[in-house]
């Protein structure tokens, strides 16, 4: 048996999550841990909140992270929002839509599918011919970015149709939170989950979630007991409602706390809009790359999300090929395409840390260089120059 200790190797990660953390998140979560009814905990505890509210844009009360990745954000949402015999009207155009259809099912209710293809963005006028179609219907159900395709939904919309059936949004903001707005209280948005492990730049295992005073209400009109224990709001806010008194629910992960919350002090100091504004210049600056090097994206412009970018795998070539060689040779991490896109695209992510001019020039150096020697239709000596025009003018 091997018992020395483990040692990472250095990536440059630029997949479809985890994003590269900053020194600083790294630091944070390296510090003494205490315990989680600590009063000086407590206090941070709080401080995360009140940052949590910041980067989604709500007053919410019940705003929290939940312990679990962006996944355990989701089926919190809909294991306390969903009961059997719920009609949910689902939005799917990628994987994550297809998630949200599998939780409500496993919830006992009955998932009304709006389905839209795989690279472009759910279509409002089909969301509000199937809310008019269900009267009644409980919940609205979207994802706001969906990663598997690097496209963009319109959430303002989306949102307002659902007030305007009388029935609750749930918004998948995994991606979103962070690299694009996000504006729960301007949206009208109901149950809005996200992980710590995309644009905040923080180790994953986080996932914050955000509730309004009509999602807590339909909480609390419940005729059945929520299903999960670990994700119920009833227990779970005894523990994260707020004040000096918390009562004990579960051992919170402590230092992984302490991340987020670095990363909520990072996000603040750069600033939202700068922080949304510096995804939109790198991505604009990869574009200009892959374009000049004859890569092409297959998600119109209008929709796509700067932090997550799909990109044609040119014919002949074999894609995770072209990923292994990136790996191995230059560190540099990048995603598979999934479901629909697999082995067609690949997923360039810009997220947090990794939106960063060294990233888009190593990606765009090392994806040239693979692509060059598999004698990939491409131009070569062109891709970095158009990249740095866009960063430097």
């Amino acid at each position: 048996m091997n018992s020395a200790s483990f040692h990472p190797p250095k990536r440059l990660l630029m997949g479809p999550g985890p994003s590269d953390l900053h020194p600083r998140v790294l630091a944070a979560m390296a510090q003494p841990t205490i315990g989680h009814l600590d009063p000086a905990f407590i206090g941070l505890m709080d401080d995360i909140k009140r940052r949590l509210q910041a980067a989604f844009g709500t007053a919410n009360e019940l705003t929290m992270p939940i312990s679990g990745p962006g996944s355990a954000g989701m089926e919190a949402c809909f294991v306390n929002l969903v009961e059997p015999g719920d009609v949910v009207v689902v939005c799917v155009n990628g994987v994550f839509g297809g998630r949200m259809k599998e939780n409500v099912e496993r919830m006992g209710g009955h998932a009304v599918l709006v389905e839209d293809s795989w690279g472009s963005p759910v279509d409002p006028a089909k969301v509000a011919a199937a809310l008019a179609a269900h009267p009644g219907a409980k919940a609205l159900a979207f994802v706001h970015a969906e990663t598997s395709t690097g496209v963009q939904s319109d959430a303002a919309a989306l949102c307002a149709l659902a007030a305007k059936h009388g029935a609750l949004s749930i918004v998948d903001t995994v991606t979103s939170l962070g690299g694009i707005p996000v504006a729960v209280d301007a949206w009208g948005a109901d149950a809005v989950y996200s992980g710590t492990q995309k644009c905040l730049s923080c180790a994953p295992g986080l996932s914050p979630i955000t509730f309004s005073a009509k999602a807590v209400e339909a909480v609390k009109a419940r005729k059945s007991k929520c299903p999960s224990w670990f994700l119920d709001f009833s227990l779970l806010l005894g523990y994260w409602g707020g004040g000096a008194k918390r009562a004990y629910h579960h051992t919170a992960p402590v230092n992984a706390l302490y991340g987020l919350h670095e990363s909520l002090v990072l996000l603040e100091e750069e600033g939202l809009e700068t922080s949304w504004e510096r995804h939109a210049l790198q991505h604009r600056a990869l574009v200009a790359g892959l374009e000049a090097m004859g890569l092409t994206l297959p998600v119109a412009p209008a929709h796509r999300l700067p932090q997550l970018n799909a990109v044609t795998v040119p014919d002949g070539i074999d894609e995770a090929a072209v990923r292994a060689q990136l790996l191995s040779r230059f560190g540099l991490e990048i995603g598979a395409g999934l479901g629909a896109l697999a082995g067609k695209v690949w997923r360039i992510g810009l997220m947090g840390q990794s939106a960063s001019p060294a990233h888009v020039m190593a990606c765009l150096t090392g994806l040239e260089t693979v692509l060059a020697e598999m004698q990939a239709p491409i131009a070569t000596g062109r891709a970095t120059g158009a990249a740095s025009a866009v960063l430097f003018g």
